[in-house]
């Protein structure tokens, strides 16, 4: 059996070495014109994508035969590889499909602008950091930014996958729970979907921020660069900051202040300091905006939507949005506190019992909430699996999981504003189960019923 393994395993090396070689030789006689005749686009295809995922599914079959040839897959590592592999191929089928990339022209422009010495646009809404790197890139044209990006999502969901396990584990969830939680979340999600879809930087920030969480403390200086590099490339993580100083770690402050302020310095030596008040300017823009957006779940959209039906006026909507967010960071605040007193999620310090609740006042403070920053609040939901007891509390639990991650519908008034209600749910079950003192029963007998598997 293995004898038969390795000889497919080298076979596949022959036939990838065979085409690589005859393209080459095909390009070198004919040019673009010879590879031309062993390529058809389909109309509804890009056909950048269509090769990066057919390349990067044929590369991933060749790492799965090589691990079963040599048999690197045994009773440990066995649903983690399978869940892995599982994930990536069906994304790469689900991405090949799309044909319209969106986000990243926000990007390309921003990253156009400064290599042409122009001011940032006022889409951009982001630290100059992104733009500045993506600059280097601008040659490559709108198709090459858009694969090199695509390619990087891609980069940050095999990642995720990784770390999202490690990081359950880390809150004391067993090795195949982690597994399959992680598999099931992943393979059904809407805001993922947007992220990977509109080629957007969350998935990337996000594996920052779980990063710094895994890293912490054993590795402090790991920690705070990759948070630094998250709050330059979103700014909202700057919220999980908080969660740090709370261990009054001077040590991890000290490396993220100059972290911090070393990638700072970077695009002002690049384009100097000009596209920091740039990004100012758009920030302050981007909180008068008049009108509302299905597609953006804050409360700014939502309360702006209200109103023609209560008829106020653009200002006392603004001072509501304000009061909304007022009370949102008391609760978050207070339902973090009472988490860390109970110490709900982990017995091993207060920043990994903080870090719940204020995921979700990061994400919903912003002045815009995009479908995909849904994203954000994985960590919020997916630990109160630990926490709830009782049919009621699931009740909730689930019904705000389907309006948050499963629910595709953006475009209709309320299901749009789904994604504003289903974090503060959450928060609330937070606030409600802070007093269970006992483990969550689902999360005891998935890890007996999981434990009784043969594999």
């Amino acid at each position: 059996m293995k004898r038969s393994l390795q000889i497919t395993l080298n076979s596949w090396v022959g036939l990838s070495l065979l085409i690589l070689i005859s393209l080459i030789a095909t390009y070198l006689r004919n040019g673009m014109d010879g590879i031309n005749l062993f390529i058809q686009q389909w109309p509804l295809s890009n056909l950048p994508v269509t090769l990066a995922s057919t390349t990067i599914t044929w590369l991933l079959a060749g790492a799965l035969l090589y691990l079963i040839a040599y048999e690197k897959i045994n009773e440990e590592n066995l649903w983690l590889t399978a869940g892995f592999f599982l994930v990536m191929f069906v994304y790469m089928n689900i991405l090949r499909e799309r044909f319209r990339y969106g986000d990243y022209h926000y990007y390309l422009e921003a990253a156009t602008a400064l290599a042409n010495g122009q001011p940032l646009p006022d889409t951009y809404l982001y630290l100059p950091l992104w733009a500045t790197l993506l600059q280097f890139i601008v040659p490559l044209g709108d198709q090459g930014v858009m694969i090199v990006l695509w390619i990087l999502n891609i980069i940050a969901l095999g990642a995720f996958y990784f770390l999202l396990i490690t990081v359950l584990q880390h809150y004391n969830f067993s090795h195949r729970l982690s597994v399959i939680i992680t598999i099931l979340f992943l393979l059904i999600n809407t805001p993922l979907m947007r992220t990977l879809g509109f080629i957007q930087v969350n998935l990337l920030t996000l594996d920052l921020i779980l990063l710094s969480l895994l890293t912490y403390p054993k590795n402090t200086l790991l920690s705070a660069l990759t948070l630094a590099l998250a709050v330059h490339l979103k700014t909202s993580p700057a919220v999980i900051v908080l969660a740090f100083l709370l261990e009054f770690n001077w040590k991890w402050l000290f490396w993220f202040a100059l972290s911090f302020l070393v990638i700072g310095i970077f695009p002002i030596a690049v384009n100097g300091v000009s596209p920091y008040f740039e990004y100012v300017n758009n920030a302050v823009l981007l909180t008068q905006i008049p009108d509302t957006n299905f597609h953006d779940t804050s409360f700014d959209s939502f309360l702006r939507f209200l109103n023609p039906f209560i008829g106020i006026q653009i200002a006392q909507t603004r001072m509501m949005v304000l009061v909304a967010k007022v009370i949102l960071l008391i609760a978050s605040l207070y339902t973090m506190t009472q988490n860390i007193r109970a110490q709900s999620f982990s017995t091993e310090n207060r920043m990994l019992n903080a870090i719940p609740a204020l995921f979700i006042f990061m994400t919903l403070a912003s002045p815009i909430v995009w479908d995909h920053h849904g994203l954000f609040v994985t960590l919020s939901f997916l630990l109160m699996l630990k926490r709830i007891h009782i049919p009621a509390h699931w009740m909730w639990f689930g019904f705000a999981y389907f309006l948050e991650f499963m629910l595709p519908s953006f475009d209709f008034f309320p299901w749009s504003y789904g994604r504003l209600i289903a974090p503060m749910i959450v928060l609330w079950l937070m606030f409600q189960t802070s007093r269970n003192d006992e483990r969550s029963p689902f999360l005891t007998s998935a890890h007996q019923w999981l434990e009784r598997l043969a594999v």
